[in-house]
């Protein structure tokens, strides 16, 4: 094996809830974590000064992931800073809750905000990395997709349907991009993060109708990404993490 610094992971949404947690285990797997966020400026920095503080490596950087332009000079700045890249984890994403069967709510913006950014914005992410990862053995991307991408059923109807979608952009990445890297999506049930305040009630009774009787933790969901990183056989996959939800 050749001598070479550190890997180096671009986590987006990294600053927050699974972000976060996959961010700081990235950082304490060796890697060299670029958390990337576009609002969440102030977790950022905090989660990369929490990686920094235990003596690993992390920098945060801003990029709106539907904007194309600007996820290209996110990538060059990683790049600049790094001098490449070998993992891409594709957790930004966007929701609304809304009533599943009332269809009269679903706008048109509501369609266009929650497909820009949980299928547009991985496929930027994916597109502007691709000709680093190519660079670096053992390549991969994961995409942060959704249990309501398998059973069509979440927190709004565009939501399931935007994250469907993105189970199927990681086969097509994966047949895009093989040989060379590799494509996978982790499909969380529920977890326990920032999305569930208010909801509470839900998530017990949820709690309650699973196998394993538990919502997953941010940290469960990091440690699936981390080994999808590193599953050097798997590659167009939607591996589910629900606590045998849909068993």
């Amino acid at each position: 094996m050749t001598h070479r610094q550190k890997p180096v992971a671009i986590v987006t949404g990294g600053a927050t809830g699974i972000g976060r947690a996959t961010s700081e285990l990235l950082a304490s797997m060796g890697c060299s974590v670029a958390v990337v966020y576009s609002r969440s400026e102030g977790e950022a920095a905090d989660t990369v000064a929490s990686i920094r503080a235990r003596g690993q490596d992390a920098m945060a950087v801003r990029a709106d992931v539907v904007q194309a332009d600007q996820v290209a000079r996110m990538v060059e700045e990683v790049v600049k800073r790094h001098g490449g890249i070998d993992y891409v984890v594709n957790n930004a994403g966007a929701t609304r809750q809304l009533p599943f069967a009332d269809l009269e709510q679903v706008t048109d913006d509501i369609w266009d905000e929650l497909f820009a950014v949980n299928v547009k914005g991985a496929f930027n992410c994916s597109r502007a990395a691709a000709p680093y990862l190519r660079l670096r053995p053992g390549s991969a991307i994961v995409n942060v997709g959704s249990i309501a991408g398998e059973t069509g059923y979440g927190s709004s109807l565009p939501y399931a349907v935007s994250k469907a979608a993105l189970h199927g952009l990681t086969r097509s990445l994966a047949r895009a991009l093989a040989p060379s890297i590799r494509v996978n999506c982790i499909a969380p049930g529920a977890v326990e993060t920032r999305w569930w305040n208010g909801y509470e009630n839900k998530m017990r009774q949820l709690a309650g109708e699973l196998a394993l009787q538990r919502i997953s933790t941010a940290e469960d969901i990091a440690e699936s990404i981390w080994w999808l990183l590193t599953a050097r056989s798997i590659t167009g996959q939607v591996v589910k993490a629900e606590n045998g939800q849909t068993l």
